[in-house]
């Protein structure tokens, strides 16, 4: 199974309600330092991969408002700078 398809694998198996960091996904892929390409696989991945539900290490979100809304619309919660608050998906 290549890079993507790992990553794929990896946000599918994210419930809802939960996020994950694109360092912690390119961890779990064996690959502690490609948090980068993470964020390539996802910029095309397949429209079953629930991409919002991976955020910066700090919480933050890569893709603002639209993103913010999904998560929101999951049970989400953010503090007033807009980051993720708990709980955040451990494998």
């Amino acid at each position: 199974m290549n890079f993507f398809e790992q990553v794929y694998d990896i946000v599918r198996s994210v419930p809802p309600g939960h996020v994950i960091s694109y360092g912690q996904i390119a961890f779990l892929a064996g690959n502690p330092r490609m948090a980068r390409q993470v964020g390539w696989a996802l910029h095309v991945c397949p429209k079953d991969v629930p991409w919002q539900r991976v955020v910066r290490k700090d919480g933050s979100l890569p893709c603002g408002e639209r993103q913010q809304n999904l998560l929101e619309q999951e049970g989400v919660n953010f503090d007033g700078k807009g980051r993720v608050l708990r709980p955040h998906f451990e494998a």
